[in-house]
């Protein structure tokens, strides 16, 4: 198990299991947890199969599910190891055990490995080859080509390699999380004796695919360390190497009475990389007397080590994918617009976010709206804005070319109170938000590190202005991160509101998260872990009790993750009474759809596509009348009772109606779409007729707005 830093400690998992004395709940209307998010991944890697996929964005797929399993190994797999070692443990919702748990997704890992290898190996390396961009091996290679290789070994590689022998009473080399390494078996000629070394292929400072010059043609880093093994070992005999990789625990959780929340959290990230190793993968034939040192060495069973056919660490790929040229290989590409609201009136003495939301809310949709002409206007606005007295924002996920964090120094500089929430635990972003908080600080802005026990996942925005003898709230609240680099990539949904009652909630939820005010209500807002878990299932329930078939009712959420063991029992209860229950769920469902007098009334759908479906919308429609929430949060545990998460009910009858579009688009898409059965296959949708691809759709909806708004003729 991973060393724990002081202040902190080495249990993680209470919130995924169930509680000692507590009674498991019936496990057939349950699916387990860990399965489910396997099954999405499998997902991802039908888009890589997909011949119909454009190349390259099938190689963004295949790099996309090795990415994926990279993280799920590091955090999940690992978790369910650490509980399978405390012993009796039963996991949330389904009650299996974690033993269980890993042995099933061992076997389903294996069989999705294989397929992912082959699609890499067999189709997409190949395709790519006959379309001018090749990975190439050292065998491969032609007189000119291997020319540059060896100039490149000799100057940029071979000056950074360390080999480290194993064994001969040799303390056994400290090997990385994710890292690539070549163990080699050798034999020394004069002492008659065999011996193993391990050599890391440096690919965190040199590129994993070596490209040619003047050629879209890549080698990679491994291969020609392979190639020159006799130069790192002189006088020695070469005879037989292996590729492998480790994954490693990076899991901590930072206990609630640790004294210094950033110095803690600095600690932990200097242990994580200790953590134990979860996963061995190795190349496809490994000679035993190179993998038994290994496994011995590293404490492994045999259920984790991963034989892998071709290329180890097809994360990596992602590298490849910026290659210049090939656009017939790839997606056409987009540009968000500006929301027609926000784009510029000539005719006004004035344009600005603020004088938009004063004219009513706004509803930003990201990829498809801008970011940039949106939120970090918003922001940049305020900044300027001489009557602008104070500015508030959180950060989960950001990035270091974001423009807000440094909005909020110059906004400081400039004598406005700027506040920033930063959470230090956003896990794998932890050590760019101690470098923001650290900035922030230093510049004077008003640093929060959160609530102890909570992460702080909500995404809020609060500007105060003077006008008059009064001040007025500004409000943005999201679904996504303040990050313009995902702001291009996922889709989030974004509410801008001067409503007074939002406004007043906001400023509460920022005092809940900077000082010691617990509020005891809020006027609109759903706020985890303090009224949320209680309002939607409020919303449930009311929205069945109205039900008739003279008035039917009708529940529509969309988000990523859907586990809360509570929130499908009250869904299942819907069904029951009738309701149309209608589900679009990215990643993890546990619900069971289908179940005869249970969920016959639900369906479950999942869009997938070359953008990450992101947003969370909780939709209720009962007696003629619709509430509806976006936010921060999934329907899971976590999110409900361990972090502070915000909704925002959407009021403007133009803007449901935005949504409601959104849903219903989600909902029929028969191309990028697939439909969870009762018995838990996901079964992929194909058009019967009219082909229907939400994205695509929304991408011409957002050029026809934004058309029609400036009075061009539509096409």
């Amino acid at each position: 198990m991973a060393k724990r830093g002081k202040g902190t400690h080495s249990k993680p998992s209470e919130r995924d299991v169930i509680p000692e004395g507590v009674e498991s709940p019936d496990r057939t209307l349950f699916f387990n947890r860990e399965l489910s998010w396997l099954a999405f991944n499998d997902r991802v890697l039908q888009l890589a199969e997909d011949s119909s996929e454009p190349l390259m964005e099938r190689l963004k797929f295949c790099a996309i599910y090795a990415r994926n399993l990279d993280e799920f190994f590091m955090i999940r797999v690992a978790r369910l190891h650490e509980q399978a070692r405390a012993g009796g443990a039963r996991l949330v919702p389904d009650g299996a055990t974690p033993g269980e748990t890993i042995d099933r997704l061992n076997e389903q890992i294996r069989a999705q490995g294989l397929r992912h290898s082959t699609c890499f190996e067999k189709a997409l390396r190949p395709a790519l080859a006959d379309k001018g961009l090749r990975i190439l091996s050292m065998k491969g290679l032609d007189p000119e080509a291997r020319a540059q290789v060896e100039q490149r070994f000799r100057e940029q590689i071979f000056p950074v390699l360390t080999p480290l022998a194993i064994g001969l009473g040799r303390h056994f080399p400290y090997i990385s999380n994710l890292s690539l390494s070549l163990a080699v078996l050798l034999r020394d000629p004069v002492a008659e004796t065999e011996n193993v070394a391990r050599v890391k292929v440096p690919k965190e400072v040199l590129p994993r695919f070596v490209p040619l010059k003047g050629r879209t043609d890549f080698v990679p880093l491994e291969d020609i360390i392979a190639h020159h093994l006799g130069t790192l070992f002189p006088g020695m005999e070469v005879l037989d190497y292996g590729l492998f990789r480790v994954t490693r625990d990076a899991d901590f959780t930072v206990s609630d009475d640790a004294e210094d929340l950033l110095v803690a959290v600095q600690t932990e990230l200097s242990e994580r990389r200790f953590g134990d190793v979860i996963r061995l993968e190795i190349q496809e034939g490994m000679n035993p007397k190179l993998l038994e040192p290994l496994m011995e060495a590293l404490k492994l069973e045999p259920r984790q080590v991963y034989e892998e056919q071709g290329l180890l660490a097809l994360t990596d790929l992602h590298a490849v994918l910026g290659t210049p040229g090939f656009p017939e290989l790839k997606d056409p590409p987009w540009s968000p617009v500006t929301q027609p609201r926000l784009r510029s009136d000539p005719d006004a003495e004035t344009h600005s976010v603020m004088a938009a939301m004063r004219r009513g809310d706004l509803l930003v949709h990201h990829p498809y709206e801008s970011f940039s002409t949106s939120v970090e206007c918003f922001v940049t606005e305020a900044v300027g804005d001489p009557d602008v007295l104070a500015l508030k924002q959180t950060v989960y996920r950001t990035s270091d070319s974001s423009p807000l964090v440094p909005a909020l120094i110059r906004a400081t500089e400039s004598g406005k109170q700027a506040v920033c929430m930063v959470e230090l635990k956003a896990r794998f972003d932890e050590r760019t938000n101690i470098r923001w908080a650290i900035a922030l600080e230093e510049a004077g802005v008003h640093v929060v590190y959160g609530i102890p026990g909570l992460k702080t996942h909500a995404k809020a925005i609060l500007i105060v202005r003077r006008e008059g003898e009064k001040v007025r709230h500004y409000v943005h609240i999201g679904t996504g991160n303040y990050n313009p680099k995902t702001a291009r990539l996922y889709t989030d949904l974004g509410l801008f509101t001067t409503d007074p009652e939002i406004g007043a909630d906001v400023a509460d939820l920022f005092n809940f998260l900077t000082g010691f005010a617990r509020p005891q209500s809020f006027r609109k807002l759903l706020v985890a872990p303090l009224n949320m878990r209680e309002g939607l299932l409020e919303e449930i329930r009311r929205t069945a009790q109205a039900h008739s078939p003279e008035k039917p009712s009708r529940i529509q959420l969309k988000m990523n993750a859907l586990v809360d063991p509570a929130m499908i029992l009250a869904l299942y209860d819907a069904s029951r009474a009738g309701v149309k229950v209608e589900l679009n769920i990215r990643g993890i469902c546990c619900l069971r759809p289908g179940v005869p007098g249970v969920s016959e009334n639900i369906r479950v759908v999942s869009t997938l596509g070359r953008f990450l479906e992101h947003s969370r919308i909780y939709l209720f429609e009962r007696a003629g009348a619709v509430r509806c929430y976006i936010g921060s949060a999934d329907l899971m545990p976590r999110n409900l009772d361990h972090r502070v998460e915000a909704l925002v009910p959407v009021e403007d009858p133009s803007l449901l109606a935005q949504i409601r579009d959104l849903l219903d688009r989600s909902l029929a898409d028969n191309t990028h779409a697939w439909e969870l059965q009762a018995a838990g296959a996901w079964q992929r949708r194909a058009p019967q007729g009219e082909k229907r691809w939400a994205q695509a759709e929304l991408m011409e909806r957002a050029t026809r707005m934004v058309q029609a708004s400036s009075g061009r003729p539509l096409p």
